[in-house]
């Protein structure tokens, strides 16, 4: 795992310094509207809410004007200068010690001395090309936008801001950090907990970076669960994985089954939340083994089957039949994907709200593959 506080007191070599711009240090005027060119802007001011004195933009308004409006030429230029201004607005409710630094591929809004900003930059650029490397010919740049991390300085101005976008959600769920996907995904973390950020800063860039294909929710998952515990694990395994196991023989049936296979199943409160998530991790992990052919899957699979089809042309097995031979049952086909079960529309995955809190929590839990 990547060490922030190590990286931040040695010496970086040249190769390894990370390019940094603070922009717009000396900004007094927050600006009220966004410009591209001189026959292009967007009024800004007029589309920030604010909630517990934190500007909240309407980046729906923002995507309709870039996508509407601005010539395909510029609209990765318009909508990080949208980025930046909604900063600038976020730097200014901070207070006084914030600045906003930049790198290649990420922002970063902290008030962390230079070399620890540097390091924080460093790793996001890190886990970005370690996500391309790992997911070779399935995963891709995000085209608009940068990977943007808040930290606040303290837990009551953290607490405030994410209120706005989980009402419901307890203190448990909140600590460590999140990803806060309202239009404009970014990281937000305190600055004591910056090394509680990292996996979910790997887990949602994988998502990010596979988010131009129609996965079906437990493949988009278990990539990101993966990827995870790949680069960022985390310490914290409070389950043996013979518990798990118990569980799992327990909980999946036909009906849990077609949940999972549809993505509902990462929509439950109780114990399948988290059984879904390590049964998405125990699938891709075994299924890609043979990369090349894994590859092709992931291509080609589609949510509205639950990838059934791509699993049969790409990897030649059924996907209920792997479920049983990973759980040693008999061949059962009714336990492959079948969209005529499903209650509702097939989730994609990457899930937003109390949800993706739930998986925080529940990936916390999760050990090593199953006996």
């Amino acid at each position: 795992m990547f060490d922030f506080i190590r990286n931040a007191l040695l010496p970086a070599k040249r190769s390894q310094v990370v390019a940094e711009m603070p922009i717009f240090a000396d900004v007094e005027t927050l600006p009220a509207e966004v410009v591209v060119d001189e026959n292009i802007s967007f009024q800004l001011a007029s589309q920030i809410a604010y909630h517990e004195k934190f500007p909240i933009l309407d980046w729906d308004a923002v995507r309709a004007w870039v996508s509407e409006t601005v010539p395909p030429d510029l609209q990765a230029k318009a909508w990080l200068a949208s980025e930046r201004a909604w900063l600038l607005h976020f730097r200014a409710a901070l207070g006084t010690g914030f600045a906003i630094r930049e790198s290649e591929n990420a922002i970063l809004l902290s008030s962390l001395e230079n070399n620890v900003a540097r390091a924080t930059l460093g790793y996001m650029e890190l886990t970005l090309k370690r996500v391309i490397k790992t997911l070779d010919g399935i995963a891709q740049v995000v085209p608009l936008g940068k990977d943007i991390l808040i930290i606040f300085d303290d837990g009551d101005s953290y607490y405030n801001y994410v209120s706005c976008c989980y009402p419901d959600a307890g203190e448990f769920a909140f600590s460590g950090g999140m990803y806060i996907n309202g239009g404009c995904g970014h990281y937000v973390t305190v600055k004591e907990d910056l090394r509680q950020i990292e996996p979910v800063i790997t887990h949602e860039m994988t998502h990010g970076c596979v988010s131009h294909l129609p996965l079906p929710a437990w493949l988009n998952e278990g990539l990101a669960v993966n990827t995870e515990q790949r680069f960022a694990p985390r310490a914290d395994r409070r389950r043996t994985p013979q518990e798990l196991h118990r569980k799992h023989l327990a909980f999946w049936r036909e009906d849990t089954l077609q949940e999972f296979w549809s993505g509902q199943s990462f929509l439950r409160t109780d114990d399948g939340n988290l059984l879904s998530y390590d049964l998405a991790r125990i699938l891709v992990a075994h299924m890609a083994k043979d990369w090349n052919a894994f590859r092709e899957f992931a291509l080609a699979a589609d949510l509205a089957d639950g990838g059934a089809a791509a699993a049969r042309d790409h990897l030649g097995v059924e996907l209920g039949e792997l479920v049983c031979t990973l759980f040693a049952w008999q061949p059962e086909a009714a336990f492959g994907p079948d969209p005529r079960a499903w209650a509702s529309d097939p989730e994609r995955g990457a899930f937003d709200s109390a949800h993706q809190l739930q998986a925080q929590a529940a990936l916390i839990l999760l050990s090593g593959p199953l006996d």
